[in-house]
């Protein structure tokens, strides 16, 4: 069913981009009205306009506030050209096919401070009522309310003669039922945070169903903003569609190398970082996070912070002839590839390649929804408050901005803070100073086996380091006393100090805080160990 456009009403308070849309109304014969602005700018262009007032019978009023709202102009949109053109003729009404309008900028005076008398101004009245009366009407009215809709509209115009098809009108409904429902709970919103009684309306209009979920026995669907690059859009280049944890995982992997300078590399499995580092060169960063944990990366996801080159690629070693040597992930993610790179990695056809920059999974707000309720709490992007040696003992080091000691402590506190809690990591440098997790512990709920842990994946990252016929077992003790040891809470008692000491680690870094915290640092300074605090706690549930 199509329906061409004959009149067309505009009111526009953003016009960029409207000239190929009216001028495109015009050729095809369309009469346009419009409202005071809207219609000087189109006049300007050399096209005939109706002013609104000659429709409404009512001159625009009190400042504005009053233009198109009226029996005449709502009855012009909403009536049924079917079942009410009778009715319509009797009562004058001429039908409006068109509508076009974009919202006062609340938005933009929201974001700038504006005080409340500016806001009262800049909320639109009649702009979300002709744009949901033509909506509603959708059938027999077409209606605009994003300029990046105005091309694909001029197109379909002009190759069916100035009509536009049902399917097109449907969505253009679709958007525009949205857009108004988010521009109204932005103004309650903003109208309730002035009160001090915030309020939360969030809008994921962009949505898919999944295979699955977590579990195949669950539903699962994935929904983005519409606005903001999102994972729900993420631009694939192979593999696989992605499944309900591979989004987890993903997000996992870009968060763990979001903030690391340099050629970042992360190695994901079930959100935690079994391998982590960041070098001068890209192929040496992803062997050595994959160091961290060959078994863990088993099925993992991968991510890197700078485009991926074909050496990187090449060391997942897809192309072995030895099947047993060739690393299996399900996901890589990169800001970008290099095509040798893409065309490398398709060669394992379920192998997910994404491109997506880290930089755009920095919220400005973390969502946890409950059943009935959400949590709602800002990103955490403090590493740490002050750096204070607390013992007796010294590092061999300073701690100050820039120095190799500085910059290992903030690989560890990002490490721990990607890690969930409790959390325990150990990193070290290497002579060429690139900087690596060598072992984590996760998710326990008490600290000294998560200590335990991190300690044990430690070990057997350096052991493996060793060639045959060396002295396994001081190559590791003076690699780990070499290393820090980073908790991402106070510990509650010395029994992670103490395992730390029998396995060879001397410095340890935590944020402070306990009741116990003198009987920690005691200890430390019976064991001969250094301990820095770091103010900051990185809790991660």
């Amino acid at each position: 069913m199509k329906w061409k456009i004959r009149r067309a009403l505009l009111s526009l308070s953003d016009r960029t981009g409207i000239e190929p849309l009216v001028r495109t109304l015009h050729d095809l014969g369309c009469e346009m009205i419009t409202t005071g602005g809207t219609g000087r700018d189109i006049a300007a262009l050399g096209l005939p306009v109706t002013d609104i007032s000659t429709v409404t019978g009512n001159p625009a009023a009190f400042g504005g506030r009053m233009k198109t709202i009226s029996f005449q102009f709502e009855s012009a949109l909403l009536f049924d050209r079917d079942r009410d053109a009778q009715e319509a003729a009797m009562l004058g009404i001429e039908p409006i096919d068109l509508v076009v309008c974009s919202l006062y900028p609340f938005a933009k005076h929201r974001a700038s401070g504006a005080d409340m008398a500016t806001l009262i101004e800049n909320i639109d009245i009649g702009g979300p009522t002709m744009l949901r009366a033509a909506a509603k009407n959708y059938r027999y009215v077409a209606v605009i309310c994003d300029p990046a809709d105005y091309d694909l509209v001029v197109d379909e115009l002009q190759q069916h003669d100035g009509s536009l098809s049902i399917e097109t009108r449907e969505r253009l409904m679709r958007k525009t039922f949205n857009h108004t429902a988010d521009y109204d709970a932005m103004i309650a919103q903003t109208m309730d945070e002035r009160a001090g009684e915030p309020s939360l309306r969030l809008s994921f209009p962009v949505g898919r169903q999944l295979k699955a979920g977590e579990n195949d026995q669950q539903c699962g669907w994935v929904f983005g903003d519409g606005t903001n690059p999102s994972l729900a859009t993420v631009k694939q280049l192979g593999g696989k569609p992605l499944s309900y944890n591979n989004y987890v995982d993903v997000l996992g992997a870009l968060e763990a190398v979001r903030d690391l300078p340099r050629h970042a590399c992360a190695v994901i499995k079930h959100t935690n970082p079994c391998g982590l580092c960041h070098a001068d060169n890209q192929r040496q960063a992803a062997n050595l996070a994959w160091a961290g944990d060959p078994v863990s990366a088993f099925g993992s996801v991968v991510a890197f912070n700078t485009t991926v080159t074909l050496e990187t690629a090449q060391f997942l070693h897809l192309d072995h002839e030895d099947v047993s040597q060739r690393k299996f992930t399900v996901a890589v993610v990169a800001p970008d590839f290099e095509p040798t790179a893409v065309e490398y990695l398709r060669q394992k056809a379920s192998l997910r390649i994404l491109c997506f920059d880290p930089a755009w999974v920095a919220p400005s707000r973390e969502y946890r929804v409950l059943p009935h309720a959400c949590l709602v709490q800002e990103p955490d992007t403090t590493l740490y408050e002050t750096l204070s040696v607390v013992t007796a003992s010294q590092p061999n080091g300073n701690l100050s901005l820039g120095t190799p000691l500085h910059d290992l402590v903030v690989f560890g506190q990002i490490a721990a803070r990607q890690v969930k809690s409790n959390a325990v990591v150990i990193v070290a440098s290497t002579d060429n100073g690139s900087l690596r997790l060598l072992g984590m512990g996760a998710g326990q709920p008490n600290r000294v086996v998560s200590t335990k842990l991190a300690i044990d994946r430690a070990r057997a990252t350096l052991a493996a380091e060793v060639a045959n016929g060396n002295d396994v077992e001081s190559y590791v003790r003076h690699g780990l006393s070499q290393a820090l040891m980073v908790s991402e809470a106070f510990f509650p008692f010395p029994d992670s100090v103490d395992a730390a000491a029998e396995a060879g680690i001397r410095t340890i870094v935590q944020p402070g805080g306990s009741i116990r915290d003198e009987q920690v640092f005691a200890r430390c300074d019976e064991l001969g160990i250094v301990m820095i605090t770091t103010g900051t706690r990185h809790f991660k549930h």
